[in-house]
């Protein structure tokens, strides 16, 4: 974390999700000077009557109370905190956010898919954007899936998009996939892959194909890149921003069917956090490239909280140069 400056001003983003809750600080430039991930994992036990658990509200109202500890060292004049398929679907999300406002006077902002799906473009595009006049692009979350296709320009143009329900964590839960079971994994595929033939047939993605190229944000295309890289571990940073082949990660895929849980939770790439949760992960990312079509993916780190940055940046700017105008 960069030691603030009081002459500054600063900007923050908060992308609460299903399983992690990832917040940025960036000064006017757009460096950033601080980033971090929390494992808040709000949708853990949520499936079964889609309302957070008591521990995980606590987790979560915790998750903001340290950040609002964090914002307080630094002079953020803009902050915008949202919040996608979690908050959407749980029965007690205006509880919580109620217990976040009153602990951390943070609001959150409960997003559409829409909205979660154009601020993901905005950060996600940054590696690929004008190499292809057209953009794919997919983000598996902790409780849903968001697919769009957009022009791939600095000011990307949705051109139709969807949000799938089944993300990581709900999936795992409600398919019962913490290990790998051909039975249950086809059920689950079976749904993504009908709702991937719905986009593709809806937006005539083949009319699209000569100019285009697919994007992945989330960890687990970071994790795939990190495996084909062979890094020996995990490596979101080193990862970000890297193409690979589709048929390498069918490799690793294959590879992550054949180990039971214990297995994965010692595995550098997969780890205690995600190995409840990476099998079910792996049976949505595949279903997707498989449906799509595609042969290469890049990988992205950036997304949600980095879309939000820039707009939060560039509007400042604006308002103060029209301030300087009017003198």
């Amino acid at each position: 974390m960069t030691k603030p400056e009081t002459n500054k001003a600063y900007f923050a983003a908060i992308d609460l999700g299903t399983n992690s809750c990832k917040a940025v600080i960036a000064d006017e430039e757009r460096n950033y000077v601080y980033s971090e991930a929390f494992s808040v994992r709000m949708g853990e036990g949520m499936y079964r009557d889609m309302r957070f658990t008591p521990e995980a509200i606590e987790r979560g109202v915790k998750c903001f109370y340290d950040l609002k500890q964090v914002m307080a060292d630094y002079n953020i004049v803009k902050c915008r905190a949202v919040s996608t398929a979690s908050c959407r679907m749980a029965k007690n999300a205006d509880e919580f956010i109620k217990k976040v406002y009153h602990e951390a006077m943070i609001p959150i902002e409960v997003i559409d898919g829409f909205e979660e799906a154009r601020i993901n473009l905005k950060g996600a595009l940054q590696h690929v954007c004008g190499r292809t006049k057209y953009v794919v692009l997919y983000d598996l979350g902790g409780g849903s899936t968001e697919i769009t296709l957009a022009t791939n320009t600095p000011d990307p143009e949705i051109i139709h998009t969807i949000s799938i329900p089944w993300g990581a964590r709900n999936a795992s839960e409600a398919f019962e996939l913490v290990e790998y079971d051909a039975e249950k994994a086809d059920r689950l595929k079976a749904e993504i892959a009908a709702c991937v033939r719905g986009f593709v047939a809806d937006c005539a993605l083949e009319k699209y194909r000569g100019d285009l190229c697919f994007v992945a944000t989330s960890s687990t295309p970071l994790r795939f890149v990190s495996m084909i890289e062979k890094f020996g571990k995990y490596d979101r940073d080193k990862s970000d921003g890297h193409c690979i082949r589709c048929a390498d990660v069918d490799r690793q895929v294959e590879r992550i069917f054949k180990m039971k849980q214990p297995e994965m939770l010692e595995d550098p790439y997969i780890g205690k956090k995600r190995s409840y949760i990476f099998t079910a992960a792996c049976v949505i990312f595949k279903t997707i490239y498989d449906c799509l079509g595609a042969e290469k993916i890049t990988a992205s780190l950036k997304s949600a909280k980095d879309g939000i940055i820039e707009e939060l940046v560039t509007e400042y700017q604006q308002q103060k140069a029209r301030a300087e105008r009017n003198g």
